[in-house]
């Protein structure tokens, strides 16, 4: 018996950095956004998204570091930072 599972959103997490380092094809990501349903809700993050990607963004944020344990010396952490 086959179990159909439709989702309403995807989460491509630090996909703007990956296509930035060009380990993923922008041409990819802007394939994935012409053939997503539409009722898929897709939620890219990441740094340094190209002037094509934000174009087609409904929404942009930033979020700005205001204290990290960075700052006190803390080295980054497996787990948290990476």
């Amino acid at each position: 018996m086959a179990v159909e599972t439709r989702a309403d959103m995807m989460i491509l997490d630090e996909i703007m950095a990956s296509c930035s380092c060009h380990l993923v094809e922008e041409k990819r990501l802007s394939d994935l956004l012409d053939s997503r349903p539409e009722q898929l809700e897709l939620i890219m993050t990441g740094r340094n998204p190209s002037e094509a990607l934000q174009a087609r963004a409904d929404y942009i944020s930033e979020i700005k570091k205001v204290k990290h344990p960075f700052d006190n010396g803390v080295a980054a952490r497996e787990g948290i930072e990476y």
